[in-house]
C-alpha cells in the first residue's frame, strides 16, 4: 500500500508561483511513475504532468508546457511540481498519483494505482 500527501497549495496572483509537493510511503518509491493531475469545479480530472521511476523522462500537458516542471527526488520519496507564471485557469485541486508499472500512458488517470488527497490552488486575476 502506497500513501501520498500532497502539499503547498495556496491561494496565488497571476503570474506568481507555487511548488507543491507529494511525499510518498513504502519502499519502493523509486519503482513508481508519478503524476500530476487536477480537477476544477464541474471538470473533469486532467493530467497535468508526469515522470518516469528514474525521472529521465518528463510528460506535460500542452497547457502547461513551458511553465510547470516536474521533478522527484528518490531518497526523499517525494515529487515535485514547479509551476510559474501561473494563471486564472490553472484555479483547481491538484491530485498527485502513482503508478507500480511503467511504461504509461501517463496521461490517463486509469495507468494510476494509488491518488493522494489533493491540494487546492487558486490563482487570482
Amino acid at each position: 500500500q502506497v500513501q501520498l500527501v500532497e502539499s503547498g497549495g495556496g491561494l496565488v496572483q497571476a503570474g506568481g508561483s507555487l511548488r507543491l509537493s507529494c511525499a510518498a510511503s513504502g519502499r519502493t518509491f523509486s519503482s513508481y511513475a508519478m503524476g500530476w493531475f487536477r480537477q476544477a469545479p464541474g471538470k473533469e480530472r486532467e493530467f497535468v504532468a508526469a515522470i518516469s521511476w528514474s525521472g529521465g523522462s518528463t510528460y506535460y500537458a500542452d497547457s502547461v508546457k513551458g511553465r510547470f516542471t516536474i521533478s522527484r527526488d528518490n531518497a526523499k520519496k517525494t515529487v515535485y511540481l514547479q509551476m510559474n507564471s501561473l494563471k486564472p485557469e490553472d484555479t483547481a485541486v491538484y491530485y498527485c498519483a502513482a503508478a507500480i508499472r511503467g511504461g504509461g500512458p501517463y496521461y490517463f488517470p486509469s495507468f494510476y494505482d494509488y491518488w493522494g488527497q489533493g491540494t487546492q490552488v487558486t490563482v487570482s486575476s
